[in-house]
Protein backbone atom coordinates (compact mmCIF):
# COMPACT_ATOMS: atom_id res chain seq x y z
CA UNK A 1 0.00 0.00 0.00
CA UNK A 2 2.70 2.53 0.77
CA UNK A 3 4.68 2.38 -2.35
CA UNK A 4 1.69 2.97 -3.91
CA UNK A 5 0.53 6.16 -2.30
CA UNK A 6 4.30 7.57 -2.74
CA UNK A 7 4.13 6.60 -6.62
CA UNK A 8 0.39 8.18 -7.10
CA UNK A 9 2.46 11.34 -5.99
CA UNK A 10 5.65 11.21 -7.60
CA UNK A 11 4.31 9.32 -10.48
CA UNK A 12 0.77 9.11 -11.09
CA UNK A 13 0.07 7.82 -14.28
CA UNK A 14 2.90 5.22 -14.44
CA UNK A 15 1.60 3.82 -10.72
CA UNK A 16 -1.97 3.69 -12.40
CA UNK A 17 -0.75 1.19 -14.35
CA UNK A 18 1.09 -0.78 -11.55
CA UNK A 19 -2.01 -0.50 -9.63
CA UNK A 20 -4.18 -1.61 -12.92
CA UNK A 21 -1.81 -5.02 -13.47
CA UNK A 22 -1.92 -6.07 -9.77
CA UNK A 23 -3.63 -9.67 -9.24
CA UNK A 24 -6.56 -8.75 -7.50
CA UNK A 25 -7.19 -8.79 -4.04
CA UNK A 26 -10.66 -9.52 -2.42
CA UNK A 27 -13.29 -7.10 -1.12
CA UNK A 28 -12.14 -7.63 2.53
CA UNK A 29 -8.24 -7.07 1.62
CA UNK A 30 -8.73 -4.08 0.54
CA UNK A 31 -10.32 -2.88 2.81
CA UNK A 32 -8.03 -4.40 5.88
CA UNK A 33 -5.08 -3.10 3.55
CA UNK A 34 -6.04 0.03 1.96
CA UNK A 35 -9.62 1.94 2.95
CA UNK A 36 -9.61 1.42 6.90
CA UNK A 37 -5.64 2.27 7.40
CA UNK A 38 -5.91 5.00 4.69
CA UNK A 39 -9.52 6.60 6.48
CA UNK A 40 -7.99 6.49 9.92
CA UNK A 41 -5.52 8.99 8.84
CA UNK A 42 -7.96 12.68 9.56
CA UNK A 43 -9.93 10.76 12.15
CA UNK A 44 -7.22 10.33 14.86
CA UNK A 45 -5.70 13.62 13.17
CA UNK A 46 -8.62 15.44 14.37
CA UNK A 47 -8.74 13.52 17.26
CA UNK A 48 -5.59 14.38 18.52
CA UNK A 49 -5.99 18.22 17.31
CA UNK A 50 -9.13 18.63 19.04
CA UNK A 51 -8.49 17.49 22.49
CA UNK A 52 -4.80 18.09 22.95
CA UNK A 53 -4.25 21.53 20.53
CA UNK A 54 -7.40 23.12 20.22
CA UNK A 55 -8.13 26.14 18.17
CA UNK A 56 -7.95 30.16 19.22
CA UNK A 57 -9.62 32.84 17.83
CA UNK A 58 -7.61 35.79 17.68
CA UNK A 59 -5.63 35.85 20.69
CA UNK A 60 -8.23 34.33 22.86
CA UNK A 61 -7.59 30.92 25.10
CA UNK A 62 -7.97 27.78 22.88
CA UNK A 63 -10.77 25.92 22.53
CA UNK A 64 -10.77 22.10 22.76
CA UNK A 65 -13.52 18.85 22.49
CA UNK A 66 -14.09 16.93 25.74
CA UNK A 67 -12.45 13.62 24.94
CA UNK A 68 -15.77 11.25 25.31
CA UNK A 69 -17.21 13.97 22.56
CA UNK A 70 -14.40 13.90 20.43
CA UNK A 71 -13.96 10.14 20.61
CA UNK A 72 -17.87 10.17 19.32
CA UNK A 73 -16.94 12.50 16.50
CA UNK A 74 -13.70 10.63 15.47
CA UNK A 75 -16.23 7.70 15.56
CA UNK A 76 -19.12 9.18 13.22
CA UNK A 77 -16.43 10.93 11.05
CA UNK A 78 -14.50 7.49 10.28
CA UNK A 79 -17.73 5.69 9.78
CA UNK A 80 -18.69 8.63 7.33
CA UNK A 81 -15.79 8.32 4.94
CA UNK A 82 -15.75 4.69 4.67
CA UNK A 83 -19.30 5.10 3.70
CA UNK A 84 -18.56 7.94 1.40
CA UNK A 85 -15.69 5.82 -0.11
CA UNK A 86 -18.81 2.35 -0.59
CA UNK A 87 -20.93 4.42 -1.89
CA UNK A 88 -18.24 6.05 -4.28
CA UNK A 89 -16.84 2.45 -5.28
CA UNK A 90 -20.04 1.24 -6.32
CA UNK A 91 -21.14 4.05 -8.72
CA UNK A 92 -18.16 3.86 -10.18
CA UNK A 93 -18.73 -0.25 -10.68
CA UNK A 94 -22.26 0.81 -12.32
CA UNK A 95 -21.32 3.91 -14.79
CA UNK A 96 -18.18 1.52 -15.87
CA UNK A 97 -20.36 -0.46 -17.76
CA UNK A 98 -21.72 2.38 -19.79
CA UNK A 99 -18.21 2.49 -21.12
CA UNK A 100 -17.39 -1.00 -21.51
CA UNK A 101 -15.35 -1.78 -18.56
CA UNK A 102 -15.88 -4.41 -16.62
CA UNK A 103 -13.57 -3.57 -13.61
CA UNK A 104 -14.46 -5.77 -10.46
CA UNK A 105 -16.21 -4.28 -7.05
CA UNK A 106 -12.89 -4.85 -5.11
CA UNK A 107 -11.14 -3.03 -7.81
CA UNK A 108 -13.35 0.19 -7.58
CA UNK A 109 -13.23 0.13 -4.31
CA UNK A 110 -9.10 0.23 -4.46
CA UNK A 111 -10.11 2.89 -7.30
CA UNK A 112 -11.89 5.33 -5.13
CA UNK A 113 -9.56 4.78 -2.46
CA UNK A 114 -6.33 5.58 -3.72
CA UNK A 115 -7.87 8.57 -5.59
CA UNK A 116 -8.93 9.84 -2.36
CA UNK A 117 -5.57 9.74 -0.71
CA UNK A 118 -4.19 12.77 -1.06
CA UNK A 119 -7.60 13.93 1.04
CA UNK A 120 -6.82 10.71 3.79
CA UNK A 121 -3.91 11.89 3.83
CA UNK A 122 -4.08 16.09 4.05
CA UNK A 123 -6.09 14.78 6.79
CA UNK A 124 -2.88 15.15 8.72
CA UNK A 125 -3.15 19.13 9.03
CA UNK A 126 -5.88 18.13 11.73
CA UNK A 127 -3.60 17.61 13.81
CA UNK A 128 -2.87 21.36 14.25
CA UNK A 129 -7.10 22.86 13.94
CA UNK A 130 -5.79 26.13 12.58
CA UNK A 131 -8.05 27.64 9.65
CA UNK A 132 -5.90 28.81 7.24
CA UNK A 133 -3.55 26.10 7.48
CA UNK A 134 -6.36 23.25 7.03
CA UNK A 135 -8.17 25.34 4.28
CA UNK A 136 -4.47 25.67 2.31
CA UNK A 137 -3.93 21.57 2.72
CA UNK A 138 -7.60 21.07 2.16
CA UNK A 139 -7.71 23.26 -1.04
CA UNK A 140 -4.17 21.24 -2.41
CA UNK A 141 -5.63 17.84 -1.43
CA UNK A 142 -8.99 18.82 -3.29
CA UNK A 143 -6.69 19.71 -6.48
CA UNK A 144 -4.42 16.62 -6.55
CA UNK A 145 -7.35 14.37 -5.81
CA UNK A 146 -9.42 15.53 -8.87
CA UNK A 147 -6.15 15.50 -10.55
CA UNK A 148 -5.36 12.04 -10.04
CA UNK A 149 -9.31 11.24 -11.02
CA UNK A 150 -8.99 12.63 -14.28
CA UNK A 151 -5.65 10.74 -14.89
CA UNK A 152 -6.62 7.79 -13.38
CA UNK A 153 -9.69 6.51 -15.31
CA UNK A 154 -8.86 6.46 -18.48
CA UNK A 155 -5.90 4.23 -17.19
CA UNK A 156 -6.91 2.03 -14.61
CA UNK A 157 -10.55 1.65 -16.37
CA UNK A 158 -8.88 0.93 -19.96
CA UNK A 159 -10.94 3.46 -22.20
CA UNK A 160 -10.27 6.30 -24.34
CA UNK A 161 -9.26 9.33 -23.16
CA UNK A 162 -12.48 11.44 -23.85
CA UNK A 163 -14.50 8.93 -22.36
CA UNK A 164 -12.88 8.77 -19.22
CA UNK A 165 -13.17 12.30 -18.93
CA UNK A 166 -16.79 11.98 -19.15
CA UNK A 167 -16.57 9.14 -16.51
CA UNK A 168 -14.36 11.05 -14.14
CA UNK A 169 -16.87 14.23 -14.71
CA UNK A 170 -19.55 11.99 -13.53
CA UNK A 171 -17.63 10.47 -10.81
CA UNK A 172 -16.42 13.90 -9.54
CA UNK A 173 -20.15 15.47 -9.69
CA UNK A 174 -21.77 12.41 -7.37
CA UNK A 175 -18.32 12.90 -4.76
CA UNK A 176 -19.76 16.24 -4.52
CA UNK A 177 -23.23 15.14 -3.76
CA UNK A 178 -22.12 12.61 -1.53
CA UNK A 179 -19.86 15.34 0.44
CA UNK A 180 -23.05 17.68 0.63
CA UNK A 181 -25.65 14.56 1.78
CA UNK A 182 -22.80 14.09 4.95
CA UNK A 183 -22.89 17.65 5.40
CA UNK A 184 -26.55 17.95 5.66
CA UNK A 185 -26.44 14.98 7.77
CA UNK A 186 -24.05 16.33 10.41
CA UNK A 187 -26.72 19.38 10.69
CA UNK A 188 -29.46 16.94 11.43
CA UNK A 189 -27.36 15.08 13.98
CA UNK A 190 -26.19 18.73 15.61
CA UNK A 191 -29.69 19.73 15.51
CA UNK A 192 -30.72 17.05 17.26
CA UNK A 193 -27.84 17.66 20.19
CA UNK A 194 -25.67 15.39 18.86
CA UNK A 195 -23.00 17.76 18.30
CA UNK A 196 -19.64 18.57 19.83
CA UNK A 197 -18.85 19.66 23.51
CA UNK A 198 -16.65 21.84 24.55
CA UNK A 199 -13.89 21.96 27.55
CA UNK A 200 -14.14 25.50 28.25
Amino acid sequence: MIHHVWGLFTHPDREWQDIRGEEEESIGHVYLTHTLILAAIPAVSAYIGTTQMGWAIGDGVPVMLTHESAIWMTIMSYIAMLAGVSIMSGFIHWMARTYNATPSLARCIAFATYTATPLFIGGLAALYPHMWLGMMIGTAAVCYTVYLLYVGVPTFMKIPADEGFMFSSSILAVGLVVLVAIMAFTVVLWGIGVGPEYTN
